[in-house]
């Protein structure tokens, strides 16, 4: 498999740097890194996005997760191995990804779960992870970019 082209990101000059800054404001919030990598590879597995998903699952090995929560993400509501915060942020992880699937995009009993759970400025966080998880695979899957090859 071989990708489209380079990652428009690293074509345009002047993207990646902002878009890794956002990422760094994002984690700095004080939300476990474990959490901010399951968004990750919870979003990216919906978008279908090989590259960020392989990336997501080495991530949380090397941050030492437990490879039942790793390997159950996609199962979340049924796995036994996820705090109810986590849960909670990977239902609106879920719902912000999928906006186009209910005439009310983030209903208010997904936005209250996790705003029970977390703060303002831990809750933007979240969703900025989101954004830039999806901004990242609205650009990897239309090229292809190779699982693997980062």
């Amino acid at each position: 498999m071989e990708a489209r082209m380079k990652n428009p990101a690293s074509i345009i000059p002047g993207v990646i740097k902002p878009i890794q800054e956002l990422i760094k404001a994002a984690q700095s919030q004080g939300l476990p890194q474990e959490l901010m990598e399951m968004i990750h590879l919870r979003v990216s597995q919906i978008n279908g996005c090989s590259f960020c998903v392989d990336a997501g699952l080495k991530n949380l090995r090397k941050l030492g997760e437990n490879e039942d929560r790793i390997g159950l993400v996609v199962a979340w509501r049924e796995a036994p191995y996820y705090t109810d915060a986590e849960r909670a942020a990977l239902e609106l992880a879920e719902a912000s990804t999928r906006l186009a699937d209910h005439s009310d995009a983030v209903p208010d009993e997904i936005w209250d779960n996790a705003a029970d759970h977390f703060d303002e400025k831990q809750l933007a966080s979240i969703l900025l992870m989101i954004a830039v998880t999806n901004l990242f695979n609205r650009l990897n899957a239309p090229i292809r970019q190779v699982a693997g090859s980062w």
